[in-house]
């Protein structure tokens, strides 16, 4: 346990970032989720329409640290490579 003020105030910091994180790292999963689902209903409007929902949101989650840059582009890619091939 915290004994010092400072240590007191860093753990109630990180537990307020801790969830932060975890609310905008679970919205981004949901939001690829619909990507995902849109995709497999084979309704390409739809899909294009969760895509560009999705994407701010996984660009917002790497710009800030949650997930890896790389992981935020090869998941774009992927979507988007699922998308156009549905055309």
């Amino acid at each position: 346990m915290a004994n010092s003020k400072q240590a007191k105030k860093r753990v109630r910091q990180n537990e307020k970032s801790r969830r932060l994180n975890s609310s905008q790292k679970s919205a981004m999963r949901t939001y690829i989720k619909k990507v995902n689902a849109a995709i497999l209903s084979g309704d390409a409007a739809a899909a294009q329409e969760a895509f560009q929902n999705a994407q701010p949101l996984i660009d917002r989650a790497a710009r800030k640290g949650l997930i890896h840059v790389n992981k935020a582009a090869r998941n774009k890619s992927k979507m988007i490579k699922r998308i156009k091939a549905m055309a």
